[in-house]
This record gives structure tokens, sequence and C-alpha cells, in this order.
């Protein structure tokens, strides 16, 4: 829903949990309000910015900022394709933030174009109700993700997958908005697994080896060697084509992360553009440092065993940064008498993303209301009989869910 604030007047988005809750505890443990505040502020996740709870209805509401549309809205009825330029744009966004939320310890499990957000042409991922910890225990749900985005790792297995999931997802939604039409349509379970063995041909037996290893029931594919990704628009250029077989790739042990994403020859234009943008701030803020450090450079295309994955570490989203060279070290205080402060431990909740996740989680505490009757100066300007508006739902032909 679509919602003003009575305190500053601001539209957001609202969104209200159906699941009822018993205590402040229960809905401080809720996965996608954990997510959302270990990933928050990042300018390509959407932002939450207030938890209303009410104890006595056992409601829950995540006020979130409000965007204009989400990607499927965005490339529905189209009769022309996007810009190549516009493509490009939207999917350096798409991977940096999955590099974010990955290298934070979680995968989004549900990366579909309706969870993809759009506002002035900055991209946001939304939606984390499906998202699970890099560092739990395997095996997952099984069902998860919308049908035609699904990775086969989660079609073929009983719940073995790892993050890489997220990748064939954006892959898949790569290619969408590419070509305003699905990669792989499949109306059930077995008919995914044939529409993707159409396109890019049944695995090797390795792979099929190492799926039949995590699944009580086996199953065999006539080989079929696959017709390509079609080339439904023109807009597809060889390295644009290079990041989406490297996005799909059957295997995810040879599937590209999203760090190698990020440093794909295909978003060249879009470092060197923000690399630009960070010099110019930069220069506005410390004139003095006219230097600017370069992003490593990678070769492509990987060679099979540089493209294997080690499973991330939370350390690597920790990285310590330098300031400028012109920065002067500020000299040692010397008191006379140092007292040292005792430490005061604050309390904190368990966390159910996974028992490697080290960040603490802000424990959230109801409301206090004044009176019922009384107003602040800021309430009485604003009328206070609002009108909600329900935003319709999408319903989308094809199945996918």
């Amino acid at each position: 829903m679509k919602m003003q604030s009575l305190r500053d007047g601001n539209y957001y988005a609202c969104k209200q949990m159906k699941q009822h809750f018993e205590s402040i505890e229960q809905v401080n443990n809720l996965r996608e309000i954990q997510a959302l505040r270990r990933l928050n502020p990042h300018p390509n996740i959407l932002t939450l910015h207030e938890v209303v709870f009410d104890r006595k209805s056992g409601s829950l509401a995540l006020m979130c900022e409000l965007m204009d549309m989400n990607i499927y809205e965005l490339i529905r009825g189209r009769r022309h394709p996007l810009s190549e330029k516009k493509i490009m744009h939207y999917m350096y966004q798409l991977c940096k933030s999955l590099d974010h939320m990955h290298r934070n310890g979680i995968f989004h499990r549900d990366v579909k174009p309706e969870n993809i957000l759009v506002k002035q042409d900055v991209l946001k991922l939304g939606d984390f109700g499906s998202c699970r910890s890099v560092y739990s225990k395997q095996p997952y749900t099984e069902y998860i993700s919308t049908r035609w985005y699904r990775a086969p790792e989660c079609l073929l297995t009983d719940g073995f997958y790892t993050y890489k999931m997220d990748l064939w997802s954006a892959g898949c939604v790569f290619y969408e908005i590419a070509s305003l039409q699905p990669l792989f349509p499949g109306v059930n379970e077995l008919d995914q697994i044939s529409k993707i063995h159409d396109v890019i041909g049944t695995p090797c037996q390795k792979t099929l080896t190492k799926f039949k290893q995590s699944r009580a029931m086996s199953f065999d594919f006539p080989f079929k060697k696959g017709s390509g990704i079609p080339l439904l628009t023109t807009n597809l250029s060889p390295q644009c084509l290079s990041l989406l077989h490297a996005m799909v790739a059957y295997d995810p042990d040879d599937r590209i992360a999203a760090h190698q994403a990020l440093q794909h020859p295909y978003f060249q234009v879009q470092r060197a553009a923000e690399t630009q943008t960070l010099a110019n701030h930069r220069r506005a803020f410390f004139p003095k440092c006219s230097t600017v450090p370069e992003l490593p450079r990678h070769n492509w295309p990987f060679s099979k065993e540089g493209r294997k994955q080690q499973p991330l570490r939370q350390e690597e989203g920790h990285t310590r940064r330098q300031g400028p060279a012109s920065l002067m070290e500020l000299p040692k205080l010397r008191l006379s008498g140092v007292s040292r402060l005792s430490s005061c431990s604050s309390p904190t909740l368990r966390s159910v993303l996974g028992t490697a996740a080290n960040a603490r989680v802000p424990v959230l505490r109801p409301l206090k209301c004044a009176g019922v009757n009384k107003k602040t100066d800021t309430q009485k300007d604003i009328k206070p009989h609002l009108k909600q508006y329900h935003l319709p739902t999408i319903n989308r032909k094809g199945g996918g869910y």
C-alpha cells in the first residue's frame, strides 16, 4: 500500500504482514527485518525506514521507501526493447546489490523482475522474505524462487544449492530486460528442466553425478546439444552474450559470481563513469588529493579453475578503507590520569540467519504513545483524514510461480 506519514508528510510503501506476532522478540527475529537492517544503507537495496508493530492485534507492517515501479511493469507491453545503455546501467546496479548482499552473508533466493524496483533510473532489490544465510546448514527449502528463474541445482537436488542461484536468476532477468521475453518459461518443474536443456543443452556427466549425490531419486536425461540463447533482439552485443552465458552456466561451480560480474568488460563504461564520479567527489572534498585508485584488472574469459568459487567469508565484506594521502595523523593526547572504563554489554538478539553471522541486530522497542487526543504541531497542519491507496495486484500470465 501507498501510505502518507503524519509525522513528515512523505509517502512510503507499506508492506503488511499476514502473519500475527506475539512479541517484539518474534518481530526482531523475522528474517526479512534482520536482512534489511544488515544490508541498509546501500544505494541498490530497498531502504527500510520503520517497523510498526501493534502488540494488541499482533499486526506488523514494514515502512519502506516508495519506488515508481518494478522491472516487470517497466517492460510489460513495450513494443521496443530498452536501449543497451539503460540495460547495462540496470544490470550493473543489480550486480552491485547482489555483491553487497553476498559479501554480507545473505543470498536472496527469489530474484525476479517483480522484486527489482526502479525509480528515476535507480534500481533497488527488495522483498527479502525468502532470503537465507550463506553460512546456514543445507539442505534448504526445495521449492523456492519463482519457477522461471529457478536454477538447475534447485530443480535437481533436495535443497542443496548456494548463493550462486541468485546469479542464475539475474541472468534470466538480464535476458528478459533485453528481449522482453522470458528465457525459460516452463509450465511445471519437468517442463522447466526441458526448457533449460533446449537452450543450453544437457549438462556433462560430472555435473549430473554431483547433483545425483544429493538427490534421493535418480534421474537421467537424453543427450541434447541445445539451440543456444535465442537472439530475439539486436541489442545483445558479444560482451553482453559473454556475461549472460557466464550467469546461466549449468554447473554452479562454473557460474560467475557477483563480484566477478562487476569486473566484466561489459561493464567497462559503467566502471569508468563510477570512477569519474568518485574522483569528482574527492576533488570537491579533498582538493589536495588528486590521485584516484584504479580498479583491479581481470583477464577474461575465465579459465575453468579460475571460475570456481570458494564459499564467501564474512570478512570479505568488511575491507578497510584507506583515507586520502593528504590527511595528517592526529597527535596522541597525553592525559595525567586515565581511568579505564568498564565495558557494558548491550542486549543483542539471537540471529536466525546462521551461526556464523556476527552482525548485531538492533532491538526494536514498542512505540510510546503520549495520548490519543494529543497532536503535535506538525500533525495539526496535515489533514487527519487521508485516503489509503491500494495498489492492484499483478496477475502474470503463464504461471511462473
